[in-house]
């Protein structure tokens, strides 16, 4: 490719992203938000209020992922098939209908049931995300798309943190309702305000983007349909094979270990600096202990999109996958064994930023050798049983602290999971050989 090629591909590629980038990440912070608000509503007075252990706050936490995974797939294909702009705009507004709701729950069996519908609501949301981005952005370039998409996701620990811990604290008796239950009822409207916006400003295809000229169109859709062609011819992956190969399964258990570690902090970071208090005389305020929240996030959102950057740059994948896995299993559980808070905040952050930096190029992984339909139901599937984690951490986490009065035991789990996946990566390798290669290699 010329260098004056590769120079209009880079402006044609910085306009797409300055177009649909930013309005992403929005959709992914409030989606994020309203997940794991649930974090912070907690140890704010819904615990109390409601009479939930522990337990009980960690199954309420997870159930939420018990209800996601269930149509993970088929939202998936259905993106796939009627276009993103539609469907995402459906999952928002029943997300965000769902997520208001949460505001008015009476006891600790409506909470369980609100939450699995809250997952039912945005099952695909996230998946349907990251196949939209195959849709427009070249393999060389997806790691870093993916990074600015996803991050959204400390941003919204980081932000939401605050801006939940203020909803919280200055929200208490507004409309009659507890400071956490007016924060679930102001954060689960944007959602409902953003399907709208979806509807009208997403553009499902290159072809259909009225605000690319003709020649950047026509050179986006070519590099695309020439890639997904290579893609097909080198690992021919049906929709079948794409849900049944033991490759999916092992993916979908990296992403597990990854998402362990994330959901584990998501949910339980609040309550751990909650209780610096006991272990550290330390006091802090809802505010305070807000801001503290948000410093591990706002370090891993800029070191994800630079570290996503050079896995783009040098073509190099399982290792920017698995170097941060391993830093941050080894991270998290020593966090709670140093002996003041600010050396305990600097492994949590380190574990933080080992978190999210595996996530992206991650995420670049599944589409080397996924196209079409394969690759809606593979990454959905991946991002299913992947997520059971989300239920799995928050419920093992607080089980083994009711069971041990302490945090440790959970945390310790937390890093050997993902210690666990950083090796299932490094064995799996960035990706499958091809179908080509292993046709060479049978002949006599």
């Amino acid at each position: 490719m010329s260098t004056r090629t590769i120079a209009e591909g880079d402006r044609v590629l910085g306009k797409v992203a300055l177009r649909i980038m930013p309005f992403l990440a929005l959709l992914y912070f409030v989606n994020y938000l309203d997940r794991v608000n649930i974090g912070f509503a907690g140890p704010n007075g819904m615990n109390t209020e409601l009479g939930l252990t522990a337990t009980a706050f960690g199954f309420a936490s997870g159930i939420f992922f018990l209800g996601y995974l269930t149509l993970e797939v088929p939202s998936n294909l259905a993106l796939h098939r009627f276009g993103a702009r539609r469907w995402l705009a459906r999952i928002m507004i029943t997300w965000g209908i769902v997520a208001t709701a949460l505001a008015f729950v009476p006891n600790p069996t409506t909470l369980v049931i609100m939450r699995f519908l809250l997952g039912v609501a945005e099952a695909g949301f996230f998946p349907g995300i990251i196949l939209y981005l195959t849709y427009w952005f070249p393999a060389a370039q997806r790691a870093k798309a993916v990074a600015l998409f996803m991050a959204a996701v400390p941003v919204s620990s980081a932000i939401g943190a605050t801006v939940s811990s203020l909803l919280i604290a200055h929200g208490h008796g507004v409309f009659g309702l507890s400071g956490w239950r007016f924060m679930f009822l102001v954060e689960g409207i944007p959602a409902i305000l953003l399907a709208f916006a979806t509807w009208f400003y997403l553009t499902d295809r290159p072809e259909q983007a009225k605000w690319l000229t003709e020649d950047e169109r026509r050179w986006l859709t070519t590099e695309l349909d020439n890639e997904r062609k290579a893609t097909e011819a080198e690992h021919h992956w049906p929709l079948r094979k794409a849900l049944t190969h033991p490759r999916i399964l092992g993916l979908a258990f990296v992403y597990f270990a990854i998402a362990y570690g994330l959901y584990a902090l998501g949910f339980f970071l609040p309550t751990i600096i909650a209780g610096f208090g006991q272990e550290f005389g330390t006091k802090l305020s809802t505010v305070q202990a807000g801001l503290v929240t948000a410093i591990p996030y706002v370090i891993a959102a800029v070191v994800m999109v630079f570290w996503a950057r050079h896995g783009d740059r040098t073509r190099e994948r399982k290792w920017h996958v698995a170097l941060p896995m391993i830093v941050g299993g080894v991270a998290i559980p020593v966090a709670l064994y140093l002996g003041n808070p600010y050396a305990a905040m600097v492994a949590v952050t380190i574990c933080a930023v080992g978190v999210c930096a595996a996530l992206p190029t991650f995420w670049a992984l599944p589409s080397t050798f996924l196209s079409g339909a394969a690759a809606a139901g593979g990454i959905a599937l991946i991002n299913s049983l992947g997520n059971i984690s989300g239920f799995a951490a928050p419920y093992v986490t607080g089980w083994l602290r009711d069971l041990t009065g302490s945090q440790r035991t959970g945390l310790w789990v937390v890093g050997a999971c993902m210690l666990a996946g950083a090796l299932v990566a490094l064995v799996l390798g960035a990706r499958p050989r091809s179908d080509f290669a292993r046709t060479v290699d049978s002949r006599p």
